[in-house]
């Protein structure tokens, strides 16, 4: 992978890690959430003037990718709703890269050296230790690992999709334009709805850190989409992963959490997963 791509990449997986940090801190993650989108949506509103529209080949995985998008946050809600984040976030994300290197092998044609292939592994294993930190995940109850799992499922499938989509559409700036412009005008104002009675405070309290995690969260994947176009899914994946130990580093020095011998062993996994896995392409 270019060395470009992959400084991309890693800035994508810091902005993810950034605005990850600021629903976590935020007293309604799920509200938070919504407005980021809303913000994500109203930013690339001016940009569909001077983009085309999307073309038959992209529409029906912008479609999907809407629809899995609110699978994932259903599943990830539910998740936190029985579990711990720290349990539940890193075994989600840890999983998915596994599962879209066999999916993107399977739908695409992906098959990746072996020597990247372990290093995508490695790298996963170092992600899904985060979530041993405090004990085993399943220790009091399995509901949190069933959803944890089910998470990381709906993850690599709407990565797969928008990695397909963004190759059918004649504009990959369009394609990712479009993405942000529908989740925002259908899960935002959804969720709005539900929370109508908090909308305006919410606002009123965190309306510059929201529309600076709108910015962060549109840039964080909108990289991902844009580097997807013409690299290995499962690689960009692995990669973008990594906003799992970046947001463990925001967790220790901005929230002073501890970091402990859990998230060194897995920092140090991490870091040589990804070099592993840029030395077998």
């Amino acid at each position: 992978m270019d060395t470009q791509i992959v400084l991309l990449v890693l800035l994508a997986a810091l902005l993810h890690a950034s605005w990850n940090a600021l629903v976590k801190t935020g007293p309604d993650p799920l509200l938070s959430l919504a407005s980021l989108h809303v913000t994500a949506a109203l930013v690339v509103i001016p940009i569909i003037f001077f983009v085309p529209l999307p073309n038959a080949e992209c529409i029906p995985y912008l479609a999907a990718s809407v629809a899995i998008h609110w699978l994932y946050y259903g599943l990830l809600s539910s998740a936190y709703r029985v579990g711990d984040l720290s349990h539940v976030y890193p075994l989600s994300r840890g999983i998915a890269p596994l599962l879209v290197a066999a999916v993107s092998a399977l739908v695409a044609g992906e098959f990746l050296p072996g020597l990247t292939m372990a290093g995508i592994v490695v790298a996963s294993g170092g992600i899904i230790l985060l979530s041993f930190a405090h004990g085993l995940p399943w220790r009091h109850d399995p509901k949190p690992v069933v959803f944890a799992l089910g998470t990381g499922a709906s993850i690599a499938a709407y990565t797969v999709i928008d990695g397909l989509g963004v190759r059918h559409s004649f504009d990959a700036i369009s394609y990712i334009t479009w993405l942000f412009l529908l989740e925002g005008a259908t899960f935002g104002p959804f969720i709005y709805f539900l929370r109508r009675k908090q909308v305006i405070e919410h606002w009123r309290q965190r309306g510059l850190a929201l529309v600076g995690g709108g910015l962060a969260s549109a840039g964080a994947y909108g990289l991902v989409i844009f580097a997807m176009n013409s690299n290995p899914m499962a690689m960009v994946s692995a990669l973008r992963e990594t906003s799992v130990l970046m947001a463990a580093l925001i967790g220790t020095l901005v929230l002073k959490e501890g970091f402990g011998k859990t998230r060194v062993s897995a920092a140090v996994l991490v870091t040589g997963g990804v070099f592993i896995m840029n030395l077998g392409v």
